[in-house]
């Protein structure tokens, strides 16, 4: 196997990712765990990391390893303060450096991002969006990246010109599996595509709070199906979350971030709005940007 060259960390809140890298980029081991940034104390972040990435550390030499994502949040290993936008997707000016015991390797940990008004924050997607353009360096339109809470950003001249948080994923799964609408529901088989665009249409035509009830009224007075009122609730959020896009994004290309189904669920969305979004694997424009990040700081261009 080539030498490892250096490690791309992607630590979110649930889950630990990394990819041992070789001087020509190629990545030559990959590894996961479930020790996400929320289950650990400051104390156990390079423990955590060594458990995964300690075969890929050589004892003569100081492995370079670059991290995005929530383990640079206030709860994390160690903070790194949020770069304001407009700005590049990667403030490495802002790139903090814990300390650690092990002396095989040095820990960069690349910032999120913030906006005052509204008021809100990304961490982790930033270095997917630096991985987007460092595919399309010329790209301006709009980036979806899906997920518990999904982001969407304006991206031109090379900067984060603004970005919007939607809690969509997080509330699907609380009204899916905590409130009075899980008595009728189940998402243990395919997605009913057809259940998902009235979903979406029905986000158009009725209140938010009261298409929600509907689906269990549906399903006590008309036998709407389990599977397909799973269906309907994801489009009826999903729709929701599109109306709520400003005005000044209207018009704008998309290229949505993602992977499999969830991927799927805004592309066909989008679709139906007779907007066509490209599709870009989340992996690999994750390590496209962890590898731009890489490149500046050993000093490259």
């Amino acid at each position: 196997m080539s030498e490892v060259s250096w490690i791309a960390v992607d630590w979110g809140t649930t889950q630990l990712r990394a990819w041992a890298i070789s001087a020509g980029g190629e990545v030559l081991q990959r590894g996961a765990s479930a020790r996400g940034m929320g289950s650990l104390a400051p104390d156990q972040f390079e423990a955590a990391l060594l458990e995964l990435i300690d075969g890929w550390l050589s004892g003569d030499k100081v492995t370079e390893v670059v991290a995005c994502g929530m383990v640079g949040a206030r709860q994390g290993w160690c903070e790194a303060p949020y770069a304001e936008v407009p700005c590049a997707p990667q403030a490495m000016a802002r790139v903090i450096r814990p300390q650690v015991s092990d002396t095989r390797m040095r820990v960069s940990i690349i910032p999120g991002l913030c906006q005052r008004a509204p008021a809100d924050v990304l961490r982790g997607e930033e270095t997917q969006i630096a991985g987007l353009l460092a595919v399309q360096p010329d790209y301006h339109g709009l980036v979806c990246l899906p997920g518990t809470h999904s982001k969407w950003a304006e991206v031109g001249e090379g900067q984060v010109l603004g970005f919007q948080t939607f809690m969509t994923g997080e509330l699907f799964a609380l009204l899916s599996g905590q409130s009075v609408l899980r008595h009728g529901m189940r998402g243990d088989q395919p997605l009913d595509w057809s259940a998902f665009e009235l979903g979406l249409r029905a986000a158009t035509e009725r209140p938010l709070l009261g298409a929600l009830f509907g689906l269990r009224a549906e399903g006590l007075l008309e036998g709407l199906a389990p599977a397909a009122a799973w269906a309907r609730l994801s489009g009826l959020l999903i729709g929701q979350e599109l109306r709520g896009l400003p005005e000044r994004w209207q018009g704008l290309p998309v290229c949505v971030i993602g992977d499999g189904e969830a991927a799927e669920r805004y592309r066909h969305a989008l679709a139906t709005l007779n907007l066509s979004a490209r599709t870009l694997d989340a992996e690999r424009v994750t390590l496209a940007g962890l590898a731009a990040a890489h490149r500046h700081i050993r000093g490259g261009t």
